[in-house]
This record gives C-alpha cells, structure tokens and sequence, in this order.
C-alpha cells in the first residue's frame, strides 16, 4: 500500500496508544500506569518509540536524529540508577542498554565532525556511517533494549505484568496494530472505490511473443484504442498493455496490445481481488495516473503510441509497425525507450506488409522505417549516438510537434520540432572542405549565404567565385563594394595589358601573366591586408585574358621564317584555378590548425568541372589544378565550399574531399548514388521527394554524429536572430562614397608586371 501520510500516521499513533491504554487497565486496574520504576516502560521508552517512529522520523534517521534519541535515553537510564542495589544480572544488562545509547551518541558526532572537515576520505567515512546510523539509531532500535530492562529489572516478579507489557512490544512496536488497521482500512475504501471504476471489456486470446496479447471483446462495448489497461494474467504477473489496433475476426473483434509494464505481486490487490483472471480490465483515469506514475509510465503518452517496433531493426535503422497513420510524414521525429533511455529516430521511408494472425487471419499494415537520431544532450544541446537496438514489439512514439524558435548558432531545425541543429565545428566545416548539392530553386544559395556569415563572424576570410552576382547583393554589409570596385577594374586593366603579344616563352605570351600577377596582388592584399575587409567576390565570366598556345607554328613573311602561336580567352575554369592556386600560395607561409580562408565555388560544375565535362581541353588542366591546391590547403587553413546542381559535373578530386554535406533536393541517379556514400541508401533515396529549404546534413561540420534531415533557416528569421550578437563589419569610406562617389581611402598601385624574356633566336625552328 506504500508509505502512510502524516494525516494517517497520526491516526496510526492514536490506536496504538489506546492499545496500550487498555493493555494498562488489565495490567493495573488503570488507564495508565502508575510514575515510577514500574511505568518507566511506558513513560520514558515506549511512548518515544511510538511518537518518534510515527511523528519525527518516519521514514530515515539523520546523525542530528540520532542524538535527539540516544541522550534521552542514556539520561533517562541514569535517573532510574540503582547500581548499588542491582544484582549483577540487572548491572550487566544495564551497562548493555546504556552502551547502545552512547555508541549511537558518539557516532552521531563522529559522523558530523567528519562530514563538516572537508576531507574527501573524512566524508565518504561520514557517510559509511550515516548508512549505519539509518539502521540502528530508529527509535525501535534505541528504546526497545530498555523496555526489555526495564520489564527485567522491575515486573520481573510479576507475571501477568511482564506478559501484558510483552503484548504490548509485540502490538505497537513489532507490528504496529495502528498500521496495520489504517492500511487495511485504505484497502477496503480503494477496493470499494475501484470496484465502482473498473469493468472487465475483454479477455485474452493469444500471445505474440515479445510482449503482444491479442485480446478478444467480451461485452458489445468496443474496447478504446491507445488506452491503457489493466490485464490479470493467468500464466505470470499482472500488468498494463496498450491497446493499439484491430488485427482481424474470429467470434468477436481481436485487438492487438503491447505490454508497457509488469505490476508487482500484491501491489495492487485490490485490482487483482476485482478482475477475472485471463480478464482485462478498464480503470477510471485517476486511478489509473496514480498507477503509471508509481510504475514509472508515461501515461500522458499513451495518446501519441505510433507503432511498434518490426523485425530487422539495427542499431542505426529502426523499423516499426504503424498502428496510427494521421500525423506521419517524412522527416518526423519518432522516440522509442531503450535500456530505460529515450532514443530519436527519424522517419525516412515506409512500405506496406502483410501478416497472419490468430487462426490464419490476415492482415495488412504499413512498416515505417527510421535511421537514428539519438539521445538529446539538454546541455549540450546535440544528439549523441546511442549504441543499442530497441526491444521488439517496443511502442514507438510520436514527438509533438512544437515551433522552432530560431537561435543565433543554429542552422536548422528538424520538421515539426524545436530540436535545433547547429554547426559543430565551423573550423572543421571550411578546412575539411563542404558541399551544397540539389537541384535549382530548393535553397541552395541562401544556405550557402548564411554559412559564408558564419565564418566571417568568426574572423574567417571568404573568396567567393560567383557567376550569378547574387552574394554582393545578399552579404552587402560584409562587402566593400566601393574598394572592390576598384580592385576588380585593376584587374581588368591587367586582361588588357600585352593582350595580343607573343613570347617565345608560352608562359609569359599574352595577358595572362599579367592577370595572375594582378589576381596575387590582389589576394595578398585581401589576406594579408590590415584594412579587416573578410569577403571578395570575382565573377570569373568578367577577366578575359588572353593566354598563349604552348605549341607555335612556323609561317614565312616578307621578314622571313616567323614562329607564332595563337592566343586564346582565359576559361572561367582557368581563372578559378589562378585564384584557387594564388590564394595557397599566400598561406603557404604559415600552418595553421584553424581555418582562414574559405573559397566558395558557386556553380561549382561550371568552375571546376569533371574532366568529362569541360567545354575546352585546357579546363582539365585547369580544374586538376584547383584540385591540387584544395587537397593541399588544409594544412594552411585554406577549405573550400562547392555548391551545384549536378554532382556528376564536378570534379570527384574536390567534392570527394567534402567532409560535410548539405544534400537538398537532387533527382539524378547519379547524385544519389554519390551521396549515398555519404548519408546512407535510406537518406539518398528520400533526396527527390524532400521539400523544398530542407537538407540532409552531415560530416564534420555538423552538431549530430549522424546523418538528418532539417528544415534550414529562413533568411530573414536568420537575419534577425544571429545579427542581434554578431553585427556585420563598418567599413571606412561606404558614407563619403555615397555623397561624393570618391572613397576615402587610397588606390593601390597597379600591379607590376614583370617584363618578358627577350627572344631567343638560337632556338631552332
């Protein structure tokens, strides 16, 4: 029945001292009795055992309990001290009863002494004997041994007095008559009032082991769904099930429960006096809250039981059964208990089945399947990987749904929830290079965006290669446009430089030189700069040098026999390879275990394609160099981010180095089986069907150990959160600019270009 109130303890303590009232009046002829040695049982111990036990310390003894026990009674032992005329039976255990009072006494202060020394052996001694002191400073434990000398010492002559007193030990000590009636007397009102809330609606037609019973409708009422009861079990304890679904006929309706807890025996008698054995019973709510809350179930969840779990479940893929099919979609988070921890799964797929039940029923059902999330770390505020697979036929439960209210270090959220996902490591996300994969119009840019203003808030420098012009308009405050301005016409102005000349070394033929020299200056300027600017962009579309055939021809003019070769454009894939390759040589100097440069491949398939992909020869050696110097940037704090929409156009060498992938949106089989390698079979095939602004996120980069599927930020929530800590940069100059159209800063000098070798003319033709 449990632990009595102090209301019920009071009444406990009431019948036990009318107990001994009466005890009293057959043993004296009185209600009470008499002062002295003859009622020094009464007066001094057996009442302090009653009112302490009862009233102080019902449940435990402190070390301050235990000295508040043991001085009354050694003090009391010594006012009744007779030692001269004691025989030696009686001094003996006198001298017995009084140690017991002071070894508890001086033990009470050792253990409070040690514990108040600060000494971390003194204390966990303190607390060896605080565990003792729990024992044997009880009331009962103290005052007991003098009742006994007491009864020896003066009723030793007087046997109806010693039998008496003995019975009353027995009624009010040992057994506690008062206890002993007020829980009999809660019985007989629970049994009265469970009786009045429970009715049998069922009885079992067969098991399912693990833990399944299918229940067959004893009265015409339909047993409820998602409920709760209560089932009184022939063959092993009793227990509660959730009812979950119909699963066939056969004489009546079946309907499928999944056992949630086994019941003690005895806890409940008054349920198991009430209910047929085989039966399964309805309870009132009340009651049945009072159950699962000392049997430690979520009755509150009984509501949002989604299926149970399949076979061929694993650690990282969850299959379950859906017995409730109205609030599931992909991307919905899904809990299950395993070893009493709730682990997260996310709804990824499902497919329909079919089963025989009882007597060759049958029954179809859809299986959902899940990859794991999880446990939630409060603290940390991330999953972390649970190493364990769920029981079968374990419930699984729905997550509510909840809004997400956005903080400034998240990148996203998982659907319909407020569990929040955030960078891991921004560090690790630029060196250890990322990706941003999916089709046109699902949010590529803007992602790409929010994360390119994470790493400028962490003092990271951005180079942007952009063929759409969208990042100068979206990162306006990170950029300087009116400096840049500049920068990039110097640029322009060395495309034009030498653009028709020719040199017998190929190398320094046409503007190119030129353009590589200036895109150096420029970068170094960029990183290495003390003006604190943190984001260049170039569109490579917009450099149109020109560069030299390695392989001249021979052609005869009125001058004689002339060696010329012919001049091309520069690709955009040759300027990305000059400014990827130009930007490590800057941070070659210096190692460095945090990032410092990102570089940003907007429309990645178009700057660094596959060699398969190229519009012109020379790209394959131009993307391979890029890819060179990415695999060597790491170590210099140099990464990379690729964003496209055909991962079968870009450069394995690169993207194959993305640690961290966002992988929206993608419909080519191609895309997915590389992303697969990544996120898994399960994640890659959803890829096609995922809404648009949603990612599956994983790697490095990420708070979770793996992969999910979240809802990334809106811009403007974004926007409002993340700058209210994290305000973009003020540059010198942008007001001046705007009034007079002259920044107030200083141009810098064109770039030098060295001047070319002079021709060899003993080189044969």
């Amino acid at each position: 029945m449990g632990r009595l109130s102090q209301k019920e303890r009071v009444v406990s303590l009431g019948i036990d001292l009318l107990v001994l009232l009466i005890i009293c009046w057959l043993a004296f002829g009185k209600p009470y009795p008499p002062v002295g040695d003859v009622g020094f049982w009464f007066y001094t111990a057996l009442l302090s055992v009653l009112i302490g036990s009862k009233i102080v310390t019902p449940f435990y003894v402190k070390p301050v309990d235990a000295i508040s026990y043991s001085v009354p009674a050694f003090v009391s032992l010594m006012i009744v001290n007779n030692w001269d005329k004691w025989p030696a039976e009686t001094r003996a255990l006198f001298l017995i009863v009084a140690l017991l009072s002071i070894t508890i006494l001086i033990s009470a202060l050792v253990a409070i002494v040690l514990n108040n020394w600060g000494n971390e052996k003194y204390q966990s001694i303190s607390n060896k004997i605080r565990i003792l002191l729990e024992v044997f400073a009880r009331p009962q434990i103290i005052y007991t041994p003098i009742v006994i000398f007491s009864m020896y010492a003066y009723h030793m002559g007087k046997p109806n007095e010693l039998i008496l007193i003995t019975v009353a030990l027995i009624l009010t000590v040992a057994m506690s008559v008062g206890d002993v009636l007020v829980k009999a007397y809660k019985r007989v009102l629970r049994t009265s009032a469970v009786g009045r809330n429970v009715s049998n609606v069922a009885e079992i037609a067969a098991y399912q082991q693990p833990n399944i019973l299918l229940l067959r409708q004893s009265t015409n009422n339909d047993i409820p769904l998602k409920k709760i009861i209560y089932i009184k079990d022939k063959h092993s304890k009793s227990k509660l099930v959730l009812t979950l679904d119909l699963v066939g006929r056969d004489n009546g309706v079946l309907v499928r429960s999944v056992e949630v807890a086994n019941l003690p025996q005895g806890r409940y008698e008054e349920l198991e006096s009430i209910v047929s054995a085989g039966a399964a019973a309805l309870i009132e709510n009340q009651y049945l809250q009072e159950i699962c809350i000392s049997e430690g179930v979520s009755f509150e969840l009984e509501g949002s039981v989604v299926g149970i779990v399949a076979p061929d479940s694993t650690i990282e893929r969850l299959f379950f059964e859906v017995v409730d099919n109205h609030n599931l979609e992909e991307g919905r988070l899904v809990s299950v208990n395993v070893q009493d921890q709730k682990v997260l799964y996310q709804i990824v797929g499902g497919l329909t089945k079919e089963e025989v039940v009882h007597q060759k029923n049958t029954y179809g059902y859809l299986r959902a399947q899940a990859q794991q999330v999880g446990i939630w770390n409060e603290e940390q505020k991330k999953f972390t990987q649970f190493s364990w697979l769920p029981s079968l036929n374990e419930p699984v439960y729905l997550q509510e749904q909840q809004n997400y209210e956005i903080e400034p270090d998240t990148i996203g959220h998982f659907p319909d929830s407020n569990y929040q996902i955030k960078i891991g490591n921004i560090n690790h996300l630029v060196t250890h290079n990322s990706a941003i994969l999916g089709i046109l119009g699902v949010g590529k840019t803007m992602l790409s965006i929010e994360l390119l203003e994470r790493m400028m808030a962490e003092g990271i420098k951005v180079v942007c290669l952009d063929l759409t012009n969208q990042y100068a308009s979206e990162l306006k405050e990170y950029y300087n446009a009116p400096y840049e301005q500049i920068r990039i016409q110097l640029l322009k102005d060395a495309t034009a430089k030498d653009r028709d000349v020719w040199q017998e070394d190929p190398e320094q033929g046409g503007s190119l030189p030129n353009l590589k020299n200036a895109f150096y200056d420029d970068l170094n300027d960029f990183i290495n700069g003390s003006h604190g600017n943190l984001l260049k962009i170039y569109n490579p579309t917009e450099f149109v040098a020109t560069r030299q055939e390695r392989t001249p021809a021979t052609f005869q003019n009125s001058e004689g026999w002339q060696r010329r070769a012919s001049l091309f454009s520069v690709t955009p894939v040759e300027v990305t390879q000059i400014v990827t390759e130009s930007t490590l040589e800057i941070l070659s100097g210096e190692m460095s275990d945090k990032a410092r440069v990102c570089l940003v491949y907007e429309e990645a398939h178009s700057l660094i394609p596959e060699w398969n992909s190229v519009v012109a020869d020379g790209d394959k050696h131009a993307a391979s160099g890029s890819a060179r110097a990415i695999l060597q940037g790491r170590k210099f704090g140099l990464g990379c981010l690729v964003i496209t929409q055909r991962t079968a156009n870009v450069t394995k060498t690169i993207l194959n180095q993305c640690n961290t992938i966002f992988a929206m949106r993608t419909l080519d089989e191609t895309g997915k089986g590389f992303l697969g390698n990544y996120i898994g079979s399960d994640y890659a095939e959803s890829l096609s069907s995922i809404k648009e602004r949603h990612a599956v996120f994983f790697g490095r980069g990420s708070s979770c150990e793996n992969p999910v599927l979240m809802k990334v930020n809106d811009r403007q929530e974004f926007l409002g959160s993340f700058r209210k800590i994290h305000q973009p940069p003020i540059f010198q100059g942008h007001n001046t600019v705007e009034s007079n159209n002259e920044p107030d800063f200083t141009v810098p000098a064109p770039p030098t270009v060295p001047a070319p070798p002079a021709p060899d003319d003993d080189i044969p033709f």
